[in-house]
């Protein structure tokens, strides 16, 4: 069950973090993976067993390379994560800065709109594509609204490339995690509102995320296609007891 044996897999932004734990979980699940980031990653490669490309996904050109290399690699891919993004938060929409704004676009959105634009020409039929999104596409917090946009942004074309792409059997699908206990996380003050915000009262890891990939990956999910995971302790059902206890000095409602 859930076997990746002979998958071909392709994994942006796996330098560290989600990345990291995605293509780890699919090397161990049997699929051979070619990893990318920005960064020098051969070594990460090295550790997990998988191959390295260096990529830039705000690039197109850079993005079109590296999936043709992959391609050569490996042959045509089975499962494309399109992971990389950066969490730039802190400003109000009056006081984000030009530069930031275009970096959070270029690089969470038009990254994964490159993924879904040039990945499936390279990938065989019945494959299987995985976009990771937000929880800050559904809820939003203030401070956020440039990187909400862009996570908004990847669960729309998920579902879009869903249409486009399901005559082909190819599956796409998103991941919203709430906050990741990763560097690119929001540390201490993540930690706190995890606390205050979610059913389960804590952040959540990588290894609870890499499992919903491995499911979207695999052919047990083979009849799921356009949704938007929310993967988030539980932040988006409401209120929680320890939040009404701390506004309210009591758990419920009464």
């Amino acid at each position: 069950m859930f076997s990746l044996k002979a998958k071909k897999a392709f994994v942006t932004g796996a330098a560290g973090g989600i990345g990291r734990a995605v293509a780890e979980r699919f090397v161990q699940a049997g699929a051979d993976v070619v990893i990318t980031d920005i960064v020098d990653s051969q070594n990460v490669a090295d550790e997990i067993g998988a191959a390295f490309l260096q990529v830039d996904v705000s690039s197109e050109d850079s993005v079109i390379k590296g999936l043709q290399q992959a391609g050569e690699l490996l042959g045509p891919l089975d499962i494309v994560v399109n992971n990389a993004g950066v969490g730039d938060v802190g400003f109000t929409l009056d006081e984000t800065p030009q530069k930031i704004l275009e970096r959070i676009t270029r690089i969470n959105q038009w990254g994964v709109f490159y993924g879904l634009k040039h990945a499936p020409a390279l990938m065989n039929d019945g494959g299987s594509i995985i976009n990771t999104a937000s929880l800050a596409a559904l809820v939003k917090m203030p401070g956020s609204g440039a990187y909400s946009a862009t996570k908004a942004a990847v669960v729309s074309m998920t579902k879009m490339a869903a249409i486009e792409l399901g005559g082909r059997g190819i599956r796409v699908n998103a991941i919203c995690p709430g906050y990741i206990d990763t560097a690119l996380g929001s540390g201490d003050e993540g930690k706190v509102l995890s606390q205050q915000f979610t059913a389960l009262g804590r952040a959540g890891t990588t290894d609870d995320l890499a499992g919903v990939f491995h499911f979207l990956a695999a052919a047990e999910s083979s009849y799921m296609t356009g949704h938007a995971l929310v993967v988030d302790g539980g932040w988006s059902c409401g209120p929680t007891p320890q939040l009404l206890e701390t506004i309210l000095g009591t758990d419920r409602v009464s």
